[in-house]
């Protein structure tokens, strides 16, 4: 595409903000903005996430075009690329800022653009491949697959999508593998001791979660401390006669099929040799596997497992949790773990590739194709039938996506039935369920099709006589309105 023949006004899309942006609030969350590492905001703007991360004590520095054109751009361990490429007219010029961001990125660069479907929110008239607005700014608005692809062929990384529209690209594979590690099993935590009872305490605690003892490099350092004085015999012993074997078996189980897990999505997303694996991973592997290509023929059965129709189908049948339809699965995020191996595979490979919105409440998982969606209902645990806010979807075998705001609607769907999204033992499953049961009596799903939207859900109460409280079902009062 040729260079257009006018330029934009670009520092104009910078907006102030007081708290910090999206995707610097992500990568904060994602433990990548640790208070020892440095950080370069490339395109800072306004530079409002450098303000706030420094009162956070992390050591950032801005560099903008614009704003901030003085400042020298030093190599940084992260380099923070926030809504920079939307605002390039010309798509050469975009990986050039792109490659220049990249050269100065020792750890991980942390991409973010707009989206395609934020088209509506840009008012403008059609110019190059974006929208020129009335106030002289330009926004390209990528695809999510766009945007994860041009990464990846100006980085020459393998790239992960922490969300929709944020994608990281990592120096060193091992810390991309320890990244992925954890969004599969996440950290698990100590009680830190440096007393020798309460530091056996936690190891305890670790063997019982984890299904086998830590290594030193594992454990926090007042633990280690105290567990490097101590003969490995002893301690080996004592945690063979103090940890609880039933806590020690469903652990290894867990533990097994998290690393199966991993393995399978590694594949999935292209397998390093057994040493680029995170220690953990590569202790579990020892631990609870014959070897490490016992472990990868395993993961290599289960991916392969998912590409089959037939099988996915019955293991959505099969699952312990979850609301099964004729075409999907629907399972509440407090019981995802619980999925079987096949089906978490399935929700991670989506969730890898597009990118798991921050904020949602139910996962959707068709039956045939591959095509997971995220639905959000804010009010899941206070509203007795949760109106959804939105739908972020993903196709797997074009990976492409879509997204679906019913914010300004009048008439939005809505939840029955809330107790088969959730696992039986979940603490809010009874509750749920005694609604469920004195409104299949009082008759209010009778005529099904009618009670999937607000106006119908509400002429069917009127209809049947009958108000909600909370989670319970009241009788109308007479001189209530019936209609």
């Amino acid at each position: 595409m040729e260079e257009p023949g006018w330029a934009s006004e670009r520092h104009r899309t910078a907006i102030a903000r007081s708290r910090l942006s999206v995707p610097a609030r992500q990568a904060l969350a994602d433990g990548q903005l640790h208070p020892d590492r440095t950080i370069l905001d490339f395109g800072c703007g306004r530079g409002d996430d450098v303000r706030v991360l420094k009162r956070l004590d992390r050591q950032i520095t801005g560099w903008d075009p614009h704003f901030q054109p003085h400042v020298q751009k030093r190599p940084a361990d992260v380099v923070l690329a926030t809504y920079v490429l939307n605002v390039i007219e010309n798509p050469a010029e975009r990986r050039e800022t792109l490659r220049a961001a990249w050269e100065l990125t020792k750890a991980v660069l942390v991409v973010s653009a707009r989206l395609t479907w934020e088209r509506s929110k840009v008012h403008g008239d059609q110019a190059a491949d974006g929208v020129l607005t009335s106030r002289g700014t330009f926004q390209h608005l990528f695809a999510t697959h766009e945007l994860r692809r041009l990464v990846e062929d100006v980085t020459g990384s393998r790239c992960v999508a922490a969300a929709p529209g944020i994608i990281y690209a990592f120096r060193d594979e091992t810390a991309r593998l320890g990244y992925l590690a954890r969004r599969i099993a996440p950290q698990l935590s100590w009680a830190v001791s440096d007393e020798a009872g309460g530091a056996v305490k936690a190891l305890v605690e670790y063997v019982e979660r984890r299904g086998r003892a830590p290594r030193l490099e594992e454990a926090p350092r007042p633990v280690a401390e105290v567990v490097a004085q101590l003969k490995p015999a002893a301690v080996r012993k004592l945690l063979r006669e103090t940890a609880r074997q039933e806590l020690v078996d469903a652990a290894v189980r867990r533990s097994t099929l998290d690393t199966l897990l991993f393995l399978a999505l590694e594949l999935f997303n292209g397998r390093g040799p057994f040493t680029s694996l995170p220690l953990s991973v590569q202790l579990d592997i020892r631990a609870f596997f014959s070897s490490y290509g016992e472990a990868c023929q395993r993961a290599d059965r289960l991916l392969l497992k998912l590409r089959d129709d037939s099988y996915v189908r019955g293991a959505m049948s099969a699952s312990r949790v979850g609301k099964l339809t004729p075409t999907a699965l629907y399972v509440h995020q407090r019981a995802l773990d619980a999925m079987p191996t096949v089906l978490r595979l399935y929700e991670h490979c989506a969730a890898i590739a597009a990118g798991r919105p921050r904020e949602w409440t139910i996962v959707k998982l068709k039956h045939d194709g591959r095509a997971a969606s995220w639905l959000h209902y804010p009010d899941f645990d206070s509203d007795p039938h949760p109106r959804i806010h939105s739908d972020y979807q993903v196709d797997l075998r074009s990976l492409e996506t879509s997204h679906r705001s019913y914010e300004g609607s009048t008439n939005r769907p809505l939840l029955h039935r809330k107790h088969e999204f959730l696992a039986s033992d979940d603490p809010d499953a009874a509750r749920y369920r005694r609604l469920t049961d004195a409104e299949v009596r009082a008759g209010l799903y009778a005529k099904p099709h009618l009670i999937g939207t607000e106006a119908g859900w509400e002429a069917e109460l009127a209809r049947c006589g009958w108000n909600l409280k909370g989670h319970r079902l009241v009788k109308r009062r007479p001189d209530q309105a019936s209609g």
